[in-house]
């Protein structure tokens, strides 16, 4: 009876260890082992569908709205950065005539001439003889615009006809004061507001203001380094 029972229990505990052993899952190395951290580099390198790819470079600028229009930036320029268009188109010669200058002495001068030209700045001015040779001696330092813009001043003020005074301004403010002529007067910004003002009505005394601070430059800075140049110095020598 005893053993019977021990037999029975045996047969008990190996249908039991085999009921465990088919509900025990697989051992590791059979399963599948998934890479570590496989998910995690696919979620930051994945790329959002409505990111481009011009974004995602550093730098970028985002594409303009449907309905906006490209921004456009435009440089105004004042009148007196405009050169003024000669209306008839004509030669150099013919604005000569029309822009006339004072008469100059074409002969020699004589030694009281030189001697009264030396003596002040305006003595020099009122004499054609003198402002001839100080234009020569401006033409040598490459500043004959400013004799020539003032002779054409002093000849706009003698001119009495309107038509011819508006087309005279006109001439001087294309020759010597546009920036775009090579001819330019040097002046500071107040006197060329003034022109400009001017210019909306020409008078024959538009450019006075100019005229004024051009005859104190070759007062100031021209005249003395005249007398002391070897043209006057020459003459004076050849005729004492």
């Amino acid at each position: 009876m005893i053993n019977a029972a021990v037999v029975a229990l045996s047969i008990v505990g190996q249908e039991m260890s085999a009921a465990t052993a088919a509900h025990r899952p697989a051992p590791a190395a059979n399963r599948p082992v998934p890479a570590p951290h496989s998910d995690v580099r696919m979620r930051n390198n994945a790329k959002p569908e409505h990111q481009s790819d011009s974004a995602t470079q550093g730098g970028g600028t985002p594409p303009a709205s449907p309905g906006q229009e490209p921004v456009r930036t435009s440089r105004g320029c004042c009148f007196c950065c405009l050169a003024v268009k000669s209306s008839n188109g004509g030669s150099d010669k013919s604005r000569d005539n029309k822009l006339s200058t004072m008469p100059e002495k074409d002969e020699p001068p004589t030694l009281e001439e030189l001697k009264l030209w030396g003596e002040s700045f305006e003595k020099l001015m009122k004499c054609s003889g003198g402002r001839k040779l100080f234009r020569d001696f401006l033409r040598s330092e490459y500043s004959e615009e400013n004799m020539l813009f003032y002779l054409a001043c002093e000849d706009l003020k003698k001119e009495e006809n309107p038509e011819l005074i508006e087309e005279k301004a006109r001439l001087i403010y294309e020759d010597y004061i546009s920036i775009l002529s090579p001819k330019e007067v040097s002046l500071d910004s107040r006197v060329r507001e003034v022109i400009n003002r001017n210019m909306v009505e020409p008078t024959p005394h538009t450019f006075d203001e100019a005229q004024l601070q051009i005859w104190t430059l070759m007062h100031r800075d021209s005249y003395p380094r005249f007398l002391n140049s070897q043209m006057y110095k020459k003459l004076v020598q050849q005729l004492s």
